[in-house]
């Protein structure tokens, strides 16, 4: 179904330029955005996949990842296809880079689907690139919270200022992918500029729950001035911001062999310099629990994506009574 985006303008010869994203692109008449799923359309701008669903699960939150965030819980998760970015390493590259057809499901219905869930605690809009969803998502939004329901957002954090602050009031939380900390990284692998991606976790992070994930990719994004660079800009922004490395495998258009365990664990040392929870995703048998940044106590245990809370007082550590940055 097309339904006609938000944030674009139009332009002579029936041309528009789409405002969403710092692509910022210019499409002609019948033409696509980067994303491949804006579309103008007789001089208007359009979103085609909107209602469309290609993936659909009941996910442990832990999987998004949110450590904490209602952890030990379940979320109803959905995608659709489409990306604004072109990772060499993508990991969901079926969906972010081919167009699906399926049967259209309204925001209000999709809503409703989620609340008849058993064990779920909201929606999440996964997968592919939500925000390039944009308009459907923004509504999906809107009915998860008058129906109640926790929402979340799991995103490349690319997107202009203006459309992320008329979503933020809606969203509960975020796991934004700060694929690396170098523009170089991101104009000759990803696609796109890391600086709008940095000042997106800047501004979700004074409204919502923020975690960050960044994919170590061997030997493009894995060195320690860059790891150490990164950590320090998030302790900047908040120490108690959850950072979750994922270890990269070869998938896609990048044969670069897989993370080393040791070069996982090298970061995961570092960041700790600065910031008070950091993770180690992607990774079989690997400590991915919760301790107390200030008496080590074991506040949430984890094996795998089943998570129990241990030492928890509500946000406080039973042990020693410090406030901790995790929504229970």
């Amino acid at each position: 179904m097309l339904k006609e985006a938000m944030f674009y303008e139009k332009l002579e010869n029936n041309a528009v330029r789409c405002r969403l994203c710092p692509h910022n692109c210019y499409i002609p008449e019948g033409r696509y955005g980067i994303c491949g799923v804006r579309k103008n359309v007789g001089g208007r701008l359009f979103s085609e996949n909107y209602g469309v669903i290609t993936s659909i699960a009941l996910d442990p939150i832990e999987k998004k990842p949110l450590y904490h965030f209602y952890p030990g819980t379940y979320i109803f998760s959905v995608g659709t296809y489409g990306c604004n970015l072109k990772c060499k390493f993508c990991q969901n590259w079926e969906i972010a880079h081919q167009k699906w057809e399926g049967d259209f499901i309204s925001p209000q219905d999709l809503i409703l689907h989620a609340k008849r869930q058993r064990h779920n605690i909201g929606i999440a809009f996964t997968y592919n690139e939500p925000l390039i969803w944009y308009e459907y998502v923004y509504e999906g939004l809107q009915e998860a919270k008058k129906q109640g329901l926790k929402t979340v957002l799991v995103t490349n954090g690319y997107i202009n200022p203006e459309p992320l602050k008329n979503l933020l009031p809606y969203v509960d939380a975020m796991n934004i992918d700060v694929k690396a900390f170098t523009e170089d990284f991101y104009k000759k692998i990803v696609g796109g500029r890391l600086d709008p991606v940095l000042k997106t976790v800047e501004e979700a992070s004074k409204h919502s729950h923020v975690e960050i994930t960044n994919l170590i990719v061997t030997d493009l994004n894995d060195s320690e001035e860059e790891i150490r660079n990164l950590s320090k800009w998030l302790s900047q922004i908040d120490k108690n911001i959850p950072l979750h490395f994922s270890r990269y495998f070869p998938q896609y258009k990048l044969a670069n062999p897989p993370t080393p365990i040791s070069t996982l664990e090298r970061a995961r040392d570092i960041a700790k310099e600065y910031l008070n929870f950091v993770y180690i995703g992607n990774v079989l048998g690997i400590d991915s629990n919760t301790y107390c940044p200030h008496c080590g106590n074991l506040l949430i245990e984890r094996h795998g994506f089943y998570a129990k809370i241990k030492g928890l007082d509500g946000n406080r550590c039973s042990k020693c009574g410090s406030v901790i940055n995790v929504v229970v």
